[in-house]
């Protein structure tokens, strides 16, 4: 497919972040076709085509893909939600209505993927085909030496939220990291679009060495230096073009050396507790 115009890319992405920006409010007019069509510039006649041409899906279906994206977190992440509670939060008007639509979507029913996620089916139906042109703001900064606990993920890079699951039930069970207090990371040691071994570690702050347990979280330490640093606001799906551009422009043309930890992140607020609109995460490259 033939890539929209930056000027017409431009307009669809303000698009994207007004339909982020009405569902965090619940702000169904937001959502209408008169109000996108009006952000966008262009005629209501031609606005859905283009819309789907720039996404990959229309936006009836991408909009849906949003709100069922928090019902995922939510039935994974939060067990002890209603079902029902969780449909009506995503917009569904019965609890019948709010399944049909989760099993076309994931092939699953909500209370299946309450019980044993498939993060490999999920991620399958959230891979949009944003690419949006982000201002980049680089500051470079002092990070403070941080002790955290972490836990690893290696092997496919969709089924990430499986660890983060595990990590979320050891920060519930134990009291060295609580979700509230503590600060919580993301290690990348690799790209998952590469085709090397793919490792995240998933952090949280601590204040000491933490016990032995059998999720298999252990302790370790970011070190204290010079970093880059870009914050990104938004959904964490649209990160990879600031990562991208911190690597293949701004450190090339940069007269910096890159320090020998790899690229890591600090998730200020989390999704669901907050709207995706509203999250925000630092984005670190360790200099020398």
């Amino acid at each position: 497919m033939k890539p929209l115009q930056p000027n017409y890319q431009n307009r669809i992405d303000r698009v994207v972040d007004h339909i982020y920006a009405s569902l965090a409010k619940e702000d169904p007019a937001g959502l209408s076709l008169d109000e996108l069509s009006a952000v966008s510039g262009f005629s209501k006649y031609h606005f859905h085509r283009l819309f789907a041409a720039c996404v990959g899906m229309n936006l009836a279906v991408f909009v849906q893909r949003l709100r069922l994206k928090k019902a995922s977190y939510q039935l994974a992440f939060y067990p002890d939600m209603p079902i029902i509670d969780i449909a009506l939060d995503a917009g569904f008007e019965s609890h019948e209505a709010f399944s049909r639509a989760f099993k076309r979507t994931y092939q699953i029913t909500p209370s299946q993927f309450r019980t044993e996620p498939d993060w490999t089916a999920w991620s399958a139906q959230h891979n949009y085909l944003l690419n949006k042109p982000y201002p980049m703001n680089v500051n470079i900064c002092e990070f403070p030496g941080t002790l955290v606990a972490a836990l690893a993920h290696h092997g496919d890079y969709r089924q990430l939220n499986q660890t983060i699951a595990r990590f979320i039930e050891w920060r519930k069970q134990s009291t060295e990291a609580p979700i509230h207090s503590s600060q919580t990371y993301g290690l990348a040691y690799s790209d998952p679009q590469s085709a090397e071994p793919y490792r995240f570690d998933v952090c949280a702050s601590v204040h000491s060495p933490i016990k032995d347990n059998p999720f298999g979280v252990v302790t370790q330490e970011f070190p204290s230096g010079r970093c880059a640093r870009i914050t990104h606001l938004g959904s964490h799906d649209l990160m990879d073009e600031k990562i991208r551009y911190l690597y293949n422009q701004w450190v090339i043309e940069s007269d910096h050396e890159l320090r020998d930890f790899p690229c890591f992140f600090h998730y200020r607020n989390l999704f669901p507790q907050v709207p995706e609109s509203e999250l925000i995460t630092d984005i670190y490259l360790p200099l020398c």
